[in-house]
């Protein structure tokens, strides 16, 4: 396997500029993830590094050597993409097989790698049928089949389930990890599900207008937001935040006052008397009598405008003096649409951000 490296790589359409300024290095057998909404540059850049589209400024390089000017099929990496992309007159073993052929790989070789990858992937059955024979799962499976008969350097991966529905999603996501365990392949993954990112990723890059936001581990993004944006994008359902106004190291509004802990507390000090945004995420909100969130000078008042039962939990979405807010409470909670409810915050789980530039406060 290998490590990468990627130094201020650039893409320009013309006048466009998809992505700019990607700096990373990715370790020996990490599985890296790059997440963002559509158009933040993420297939971009795994296309650059796979020689799918032309590095306009940067230097790539896969163990030590540069990348910019090798065409594709000499990178040695292998591509598993969001629709599969199976040749349909094949069966699945020969699907599997036509690369490592186009290789001139000797024909033990070629059926030992199919059947082994087979077996990895449970797929030894459907060896014989025809990608229309398949579901989608399957399909994804010999996609993913195909590339780890290759025993590349890098795995690439485009939005590889996100033509799967729900339940299929989970299943694949857990295979695709037992898989990276396996094989301990360095791996860069691409998806606009924070989910899927969370669950899968040792590290991840969020992006946004084709700039790198944070790259971090997954519970450091959750926990260490750097910016509005990355809090408000990793999490589900999203951190709440509420135009506040700052008194040394209490942060209020109508409806709503929170005293600030810590580190943070001892940082809102600059914004005596200015406006932040104060951040806090819908499982760190309680209802009062909760027995896991303390009261104090931590309370949020509003009108339940909806309630969604989840089972286990219950969202609410509360209106705190004209602003929303999900709280997640208990699935038993006995609550109703226009009911006023008193919130309790989880002091030593709040943020705060600056409200121009909007970077984490504290941090």
């Amino acid at each position: 396997m290998a490590n990468m490296a990627l130094e201020h790589i650039y893409k320009r359409y013309g006048k466009t500029t998809a992505v700019t300024d990607f700096n990373l290095n990715v370790e020996d057998g990490e599985f890296i993830v790059f997440v963002g909404p559509s158009g933040c540059g993420k297939s971009t850049t795994l296309r650059m590094i796979a020689g799918l589209e032309e590095i306009s400024d940067g230097v790539l390089r896969i163990g030590d050597r540069v990348m910019n000017d090798v065409p594709p099929k000499d990178r040695d990496i292998a591509m598993v993409f969001q629709n599969y992309a199976l040749y349909p007159h094949m069966n699945v073993y020969e699907n599997m097989a036509f690369g490592l052929r186009l290789r001139k790989v000797p024909k033990d070789q070629i059926d030992q790698r199919v059947r082994g990858g087979a077996k990895i992937l449970q797929i030894e059955h459907l060896l014989e049928r025809k990608p229309k024979e398949l579901s989608g799962g399957q399909r994804q499976r010999v996609a993913l089949g195909r590339a780890i008969v290759r025993e590349p350097k890098v795995f690439l991966m485009d939005e590889p389930l996100s033509n799967l529905d729900a339940k299929l999603r989970v299943e694949m996501r857990s295979q695709i990890s037992k898989l990276h365990q396996n094989l301990k392949a360095t791996t860069i993954y691409v998806t606009h599900d924070q989910i899927e990112a969370m669950t899968m990723g040792t590290r991840i890059v969020v992006m946004k207008d084709g700039f790198i936001q944070q790259v971090d581990t997954p519970l450091n993004l959750y926990d260490f937001p750097k910016n509005k944006f990355v809090a408000g994008f990793i999490g589900s359902p999203s951190m709440n935040f509420l135009t506040a106004t700052c008194n040394n190291k209490t942060v209020s509004g109508n409806g709503f006052s929170v005293e600030a802990q810590g580190k943070l507390a001892d940082s809102l000090s600059a914004y005596n008397g200015k406006q932040v945004w104060y951040g806090i995420r819908p499982e760190h909100l309680g209802l009062e009598g909760s027995t896991t969130i303390a009261g104090g000078a931590n309370r949020l008042t509003g009108v339940i405008e909806v309630v969604e039962p989840l089972g286990a939990e219950t969202d609410l979405m509360v209106n705190i003096g004209g602003q929303t807010v999900v709280a997640k409470v208990d699935g038993h909670a006995q609550v109703k649409v226009g009911d006023t409810v008193t919130l309790f915050c989880d002091q030593s789980r709040m943020h705060a951000f600056d409200m121009e530039k909007e970077l984490a406060i504290g941090r």
